[in-house]
């Protein structure tokens, strides 16, 4: 066991949790939050929205002008789902939260097409492992790449990024979050969970990782988030975010295959009694989520149960958690309609193409079911979807659009 370490803090600089800023009309921005309010119950959304770019700072100049047609099609998918709590998947962090709160104010705050407005009062936004170097030669080619932007650079770093934040992750709520709850989970080592699926490189039998990398390897590709929501007087639901390395673009030690299935089998740890005692924060503190707190998994897990390249079983090691409702499969009628018209490996699936949440590659992998919001046994759940539109319908063109995932949204209350 490789000794453990006390983390400082990054929340207290650099996490953004912060009144929104809307350039909306008064009366647009009521007519949102009074459409959201007709809704019975919360709405929990996942998105990942492909809002990344190749360069730091060209997500914040692309959102400047409330004109890029991407960022265009991805609001007008939330506005048209109206989530109360929505975790965005790919989104370019940087330490001001300025793409994040451009995002809100020219798109979000702007009706697209005829849609409403969407206004959300609090988001948070913290730092991610993606394009932060390692100092190590993480992707055994011999060299170690530090320049960012580099050749090379990108598969060295603690998360596969070109430069630090590519492919982060934000939350916007209706609801306030806790800040002083916060849990957040970016530097806790690979190495410590127990029974870590560390790889071997099958010429040598040896760890494909030096002890010395290993001494400071982060399990988390993105980071793991713990966000309480007040959602109502004395209802609290802890959004445990996240975004998994895809099990892919590895070799034959399957890395990244046995890093994703750490990284799901964390938040299966971390909600299950008895079994989150050897997992710390940022700031030091062991432990899993408290007994008997309400809880909602969101986020792109990169891993279908039935189909693509995860490792088999890694999902539903979360899905069979005993405190996880995996019972609850949110459908679109999209997805069968795209498993038809694709064909390629979508004909030799053996999942329910209407579960489908990405639309992948029609050859390989195929489309899959890899973007999850699963709630907490107890929660009331009145519906579930996957926002996939059929071909006859307008909004199938912005879908595609805005990203090759499709928004999951789930009703509690």
């Amino acid at each position: 066991m490789l000794p453990r370490h006390r983390f400082p803090t990054a929340l207290a600089a650099t996490a953004l949790l912060t009144l929104a800023t809307l350039t909306a009309a008064p009366a647009a921005a009521e007519s949102g939050t009074a459409e959201r309010a007709d809704r019975a119950g919360v709405r929990f959304a996942t998105f990942n929205a492909s809002l990344h770019r190749s360069a730091e700072g060209e997500l914040i100049e692309d959102l400047s002008a409330g004109d890029d047609a991407q960022a265009r099609a991805v609001a007008e998918v939330i506005q048209r789902n109206r989530p109360d709590v929505l975790l965005v998947n790919e989104f370019d962090y940087d330490d001001e939260g300025r793409a994040a709160e451009l995002f809100q104010r020219n798109y979000l705050a702007v009706g697209q097409n005829g849609a409403a407005p969407v206004s959300y009062p609090y988001r948070y936004s913290a730092p991610s492992n993606t394009g932060v170097h390692s100092g190590f030669d993480l992707d055994g080619d011999g060299e170690t790449v530090a320049e960012p932007g580099a050749p090379g650079y990108a598969e060295d770093a603690f998360g596969y990024g070109r430069y630090p934040g590519q492919y982060g992750m934000v939350v916007y709520s209706a609801y306030p979050i806790d800040t002083d709850a916060v849990r957040t989970f970016r530097m806790f080592r690979w190495a410590d969970m127990p029974g870590a699926l560390l790889p071997v490189a099958p010429e040598t039998g040896e760890g494909f990782y030096s002890e010395e990398a290993l001494e400071v390897f982060r399990l988390s590709s993105k980071s793991h988030w713990d966000l309480p929501v007040r959602i109502g007087p004395g209802r609290t639901v802890h959004v445990l975010a996240s975004h998994p390395t895809p099990p892919a673009f590895d070799g034959p030690e399957q890395r990244n295959v046995r890093r994703n299935s750490d990284e799901i089998r964390f938040w299966a740890d971390y909600v299950t009694p008895r079994r989150g005692g050897y997992i710390y924060d940022d700031e030091g503190v062991r432990g899993g989520l408290r007994p008997g707190a309400r809880f909602v998994v969101m986020g792109d897990l990169n891993a279908d149960p039935h189909d693509g390249g995860s490792l088999p079983g890694a999902i539903d090691r979360l899905l069979d958690a005993p405190l996880v409702n995996g019972s609850v499969t949110p459908a679109g009628e999209g997805g069968v309609e795209a498993a038809e018209l694709q064909g390629g490996a979508n004909a030799d699936h053996i999942g329910d193409p209407a579960h489908d949440t990405a639309d992948f590659d029609a050859e390989r992998p195929g489309n899959l079911r890899v973007d999850y919001v699963l709630p907490s046994r107890g929660l009331p759940v009145r519906d579930s979807a996957v926002y996939w539109p059929t071909t006859d319908d307008p909004m199938s063109k912005v879908t595609d659009a805005a990203s090759d995932h499709r928004l999951v949204r789930l009703d509690i209350g």
